[in-house]
């Protein structure tokens, strides 16, 4: 399974911004500090408020901070919320499955276990785990 590129970002952004708690962060240093699209990357800020990620703050000296402490952020919750959808393949949407061995086919029920499993590991883990005590990260991800 590969997440997409907004996943990514989002993943991205919210390590960022739980390196420093409290602090409100502008697109642009996290853009700069990834090397990566401010454009794209306010999409990603405005749809991680829309689900209670980050808190937003708008005009002259706003950003974005946590809306949560890092602990209460899990990884499983953002990828679910990030990703579009989880079908692996064809036959994991009943309204377009045209596969002509659906019905018999156990790749299905195999594969469903593995992203139930894969999702499972993710839920384990809170974005705290990621950046807590992380000194070499906190290092890489000095604004410029």
């Amino acid at each position: 399974m590969r997440l997409t590129v907004y996943s990514d970002y989002s993943l991205r952004l919210l390590m960022y911004a739980a390196l420093r708690p409290g602090e409100l962060v502008t697109i642009q240093q996290v853009a700069d500090t990834y090397g990566i699209s401010r454009n794209h990357l306010m999409k990603v800020a405005f749809e991680l408020g829309r689900h209670g990620f980050l808190e937003t703050v708008r005009g002259r000296g706003g950003g974005v901070r946590l809306a949560r402490p890092a602990e209460r952020i899990g990884l499983g919750d953002v990828v679910r919320r990030t990703e579009e959808d989880f079908d692996m393949v064809e036959c994991f949407a009943a309204d377009t499955d045209r596969c002509a061995v659906s019905d018999a086919c156990r790749l299905k029920g195999a594969l469903s276990r593995a992203l139930k499993a894969y999702l499972a590991v993710l839920d384990e883990y809170t974005l705290a785990d990621l950046t807590r005590r992380n000194t070499p990260l906190a290092r890489l991800l000095q604004p410029a």
